[in-house]
């Protein structure tokens, strides 16, 4: 069926309300219509994100109801439906409508469900799926896309999010759904279970649990001064109880940011990676002489930190070193308290900076790189976890999550920031700032820089835009990038290592990254986003200063830009 035939089938369906119908028919952009029809939403291992509004490749309660419908039958293959399904949302438009017919249709297929009464942060979606032992999860949210998106995140057995093969699974079964069949009536719809803010306090016990050093908030927190913005999530129920809890006494939110609004009023876009985001808690800083800003994102599964210097300024930090000075803090105190455990492991991702693995070799630790994606780090934390040797201490990836603790088994926006309060704590109670002790790393390990730049290539010439590229850098590997010339490449899809003749094994395969070693031992790695229409390119460089480094990193960075826009 042409998009435009599907297009007029929506426009028409009697199943559209009148105003849904009404917004279909106001369309006359012949690129608007193709872009709405040319395909279904797809549905990967981060299950789906989009654009809100009527048609297939839009995020709508349709859309909804047939992904839900396709999820459900893969648990019922499964035998997992007596266990139930976990379903929580954002703070987004239509957020919780969404998920009430997640939970309609899973019921109608005798799938009991608990359903959060309240938006609530992502990790305290993976924690229920652990706590009452449930097959799957579903949560309504789009992270920290732009205020038009929104998702639809689905979890497995154990808290992790949906393995690639049960997403193959679904995808497969939405193929087989009319995502415009009638609404599913039951007479007899298995139990529904709500999740109140008592529920709250159980995510937030398990948590703490996770504190290395919490008295070192009570004595120093004060002292420095910890701003915090939820960014108009939902952080703003959980984070400030946590830090409480935990011996802060007197947090300064951010009271513009603090309460949920799906519509981001104060930013642009809602996101602690884009330092812009920060201009009211920097403000709020400077009034109140705080040395430490913590921002997590509308899902509150992401943080982002802003450290003031020596000189009062405010400086927002990557999360590469965010989460280098978080491991050097976890392995540093907890070895010090000794309740590190006997073989600690870091667990990072292929993209991230090498400044971690140091610092845990210095420590003794063992150190596992994966893929990006938090569902793989879950996957090699079980896989380690099974094993019996290693016991992981802290998982990340650059674009600003962690997992530390197994309470959950994704990113916790809530248990990094409580941990990294500490860490800030501990700098003030030695007499230095956060900056002070990057410094101190960087003269240990090395000065390691970076620069991560996103090709947006949105629509659907967009997607056959990013095949061709990523086909293109496959087929006729760039021999150097910015004046750098490369030594070797991996091709991360078939894992295979290409250094002139000779190929050998990556390690790990099945993922469509490629990575370019270059003569200086630094890196250039490329990939296509798996939630949004663009290509993300990562440099991975080392100078003699971090500034240098960054300089060198930001180079490359863009030299392979332009490299990859002319492919």
């Amino acid at each position: 069926m042409t998009q435009n035939a599907e297009y007029l089938r929506w426009r028409d369906a009697a199943v559209l309300t009148g105003e849904q119908r009404a917004e279909l028919a106001a369309l006359t952009d012949e690129a608007e219509i193709n872009d709405r029809f040319y395909r279904t939403l797809e549905f990967g291992t981060a299950g789906l994100r989009g654009v809100m509004g009527m048609g297939l490749n839009r995020m709508n309660e349709y859309i909804i109801r047939q992904a839900t419908a396709a999820f459900a039958r893969v648990i019922l293959q499964a035998g997992l439906g007596d266990r139930g399904v976990c379903i929580c949302y954002d703070c987004r438009r239509n957020s919780d409508e969404f998920a009430r017919e997640a939970a309609h249709v899973m019921r109608c297929h005798g799938i009991p469900v608990w359903l959060f009464r309240q938006c609530r942060p992502t990790p305290q979606l993976s924690f229920a799926v652990r706590y009452f032992g449930a097959a799957a999860g579903i949560n309504v949210t789009a992270s920290h896309n732009p205020k038009a998106y929104n998702g639809y995140k689905v979890y497995w057995q154990g808290g992790a999010q949906l393995p690639p093969d049960k997403a193959a699974l679904v995808a497969a079964e939405m193929a087989r759904i009319d995502p415009l069949a009638p609404r599913m009536t039951c007479t007899d719809p298995a139990p529904l279970t709500w999740l109140e803010a008592d529920f709250d306090q159980k995510y937030i016990d398990a948590v703490l649990r996770c504190a290395i050093a919490p008295e070192l908030l009570a004595s120093h927190g004060g002292q420095l001064g910890i701003v915090y913005s939820a960014f108009h999530g939902v952080g703003g129920f959980i984070l400030p109880q946590v830090l409480r809890l935990a011996g802060l006494e007197n947090l300064l939110p951010v009271p513009e940011q603090l309460a949920p609004d799906g519509t981001f009023p104060t930013v642009a876009s809602p996101n602690p990676e884009e330092p812009e985001g920060f201009a009211l808690a920097i403000g709020l800083a400077r009034k109140q002489n705080a040395g430490f800003i913590v921002g997590t994102d509308p899902d509150s599964d992401r943080v982002g930190i802003v450290v003031r210097d020596r000189s009062g300024r405010y400086v927002p930090l990557s999360g590469n070193r965010t989460g280098a000075l978080l491991l050097n803090y976890i392995l540093t105190v907890g070895g010090q308290k000794g309740i590190l455990p006997s073989h600690p492991a870091l667990v990072k991702t292929i993209v991230t900076s090498s400044l971690p693995e140091k610092i845990a070799q210095a420590h003794g630790a063992a150190c596992f790189n994966t893929f990006t994606g938090f569902k793989f780090m879950a996957e090699k934390v079980a896989e380690l976890e099974a094993e019996g040797k290693y016991r992981y201490v802290l998982a990340f990836e650059e674009s600003y999550g962690y997992m530390i603790g197994d309470h959950a088994r994704d990113k916790d926006g809530v248990v990094a920031a409580l941990l990294l309060c500490e860490m800030a704590a501990w700098y003030h109670s030695r007499g230095m700032t956060v900056l002070d002790g990057l410094e101190e790393l960087s003269a240990r390990y090395g000065c390691f820089g970076e620069n991560t730049r996103n090709v947006m290539l949105p629509g659907q010439d967009g997607m056959r835009r990013m095949a061709a590229i990523m086909a293109g850098l496959r087929k006729d590997p760039p021999r150097a990038i910015g004046g750098v010339g490369v030594r070797a490449w991996r091709d991360y899809d078939c894992g295979r290592r290409y250094e002139g003749a000779s190929v050998t094994p990556t390690g790990i395969a099945g993922s469509n990254v490629v990575y370019y070693e270059l003569d200086t031992g630094e890196a250039l790695v490329v990939r296509p986003s798996g939630t949004e229409p663009k290509i993300k390119i990562y440099a991975l460089m080392q100078g003699p200063t971090l500034p240098e480094a960054d300089s060198r990193a930001q180079a490359c960075a863009r030299a392979a830009e332009e490299m990859i826009l002319a492919l």
